[in-house]
């Protein structure tokens, strides 16, 4: 029987040829979803990352078991602010805000 690749194996191996690419992909990532809030389109590309990475390096870094990484990056996960920053600060990142175009319901009055 033939085994396929899930798109997230694929991505993981893309990026374990070309970790050059991996500021412009999270750049991506989080401006997608500053426009669509898909918290688990974002958790799976940071999932991504984590394994090209090294889950047990960073989760040690984070100061959680691999287990815990892996249950806060889990598109059910609903990781606390503070993991999410100390997961992108292991990774070498860090969250700035960034402002956003003014859209109808935000411009001002």
């Amino acid at each position: 029987m033939r085994q396929f690749r899930t798109v997230e194996e694929g991505i993981e191996d893309y990026f374990r040829v070309h970790p050059d690419e991996i500021d412009d992909y999270l750049t991506e990532v989080f401006q997608e979803y500053a426009q669509d809030n898909d918290t688990g389109a974002l958790l799976a590309s940071l999932r991504v990352i984590a394994r090209v990475r090294g889950l047990n390096q960073l989760a040690g870094s984070v100061g959680l078991s691999r287990q815990g990484l892996q249950k806060a990056l889990s598109s059910d996960g609903n990781p606390r602010l503070g993991n999410i920053t100390a997961i992108m600060r292991a990774m070498g990142y860090c969250l700035l805000p960034q402002k956003l175009p003014p859209t109808p319901l935000s411009s001002p009055q």
